[in-house]
């Protein structure tokens, strides 16, 4: 099924094929970079991907030649509000989100991706945190979330000179889970989400949630965490659909309640 809901000229386009939302940043001619309207754009296709039992799991990718290159500092210059960007490159999704990336995804571009849950990029692309070349920090989430996916050293290293390095290397280092050919990362991405789309909703949600609550904290902290999960997930309706398409050989039917 493909239902586009958003008009053609709009900074954010949002498409539902099946169980999967895309998510197309939609400033090709500003390389993507995050203003007023694509912060709006963003947070609203964001909500519908969470609130919508009827999707599993979205694709963020860019038009154009690149992801996004982070702020647009002529926006940021006359005032821009991009208070909703911060407010999601914080939270998240409570759905898995798929970033594909295709030629750069830098400064709060790259934030925005590791806000992702899984990343795939094609060979060259470039990823960095350049904002101390302009003045600035990386204050959405890259000096929270970089050294976690690179390590420490290397995210040092790109935070305090601005060096940026590529989708090979980011590879090597467990940042991007999967490499594609230049023009490659949103159908191999689309691939990856239709196989996280063919499994239950709300399992697939708590277990990403887990996987992210296991980020700093103790295994008693963990466990806590994950009770809360337990009820909502092994005592839903696809809980029980689950086990009996299994014996009776047949794909289920997931309702994500």
């Amino acid at each position: 099924m493909s239902d586009m809901t958003a008009t053609n000229h709009a900074a954010v386009l949002t498409e539902q094929r099946g169980r999967v939302l895309i998510v197309t940043l939609n400033r090709p001619d500003q390389r993507n970079s995050i203003n007023g309207d694509l912060s709006v754009g963003l947070v609203a296709a964001m909500k519908r991907l969470d609130d919508d039992p009827g999707l599993t799991a979205g694709v963020l990718t860019g038009a154009g030649r690149g992801f996004c290159a982070g702020m647009d500092l002529k926006a940021f210059a006359r005032g821009d509000d991009i208070g909703p960007f911060f407010k999601f490159v914080e939270h998240g999704t409570r759905k898995p989100l798929i970033g594909a990336v295709e030629g750069f995804a830098l400064a709060g571009g790259l934030e925005l991706a590791l806000a992702c849950d899984l990343l795939v990029a094609s060979k060259g692309a470039q990823l960095g945190i350049p904002e101390v070349t302009v003045g600035l920090f990386a204050a959405a989430g890259g000096l929270l979330r970089l050294p976690g996916r690179v390590g420490y050293a290397r995210a040092m290293q790109m935070a305090l000179t601005g060096r940026s390095i590529t989708a090979e290397d980011a590879a090597q280092h467990g940042l991007v889970a999967q490499l594609t050919d230049a023009g490659g990362a949103l159908h191999a991405a689309l691939m990856l989400a239709d196989e996280i789309a063919a499994n239950a909703p709300l399992a697939v949600a708590a277990s990403k949630q887990l996987i992210r609550a296991t980020q700093g904290v103790t295994e008693e902290d963990f466990w806590k965490l994950q009770a809360s999960s337990f009820t909502s997930v092994f005592k839903s309706k696809d809980a029980k659909e689950g086990p009996r398409a299994f014996a009776e050989k047949r794909s289920p039917e997931w309702t994500g309640t």
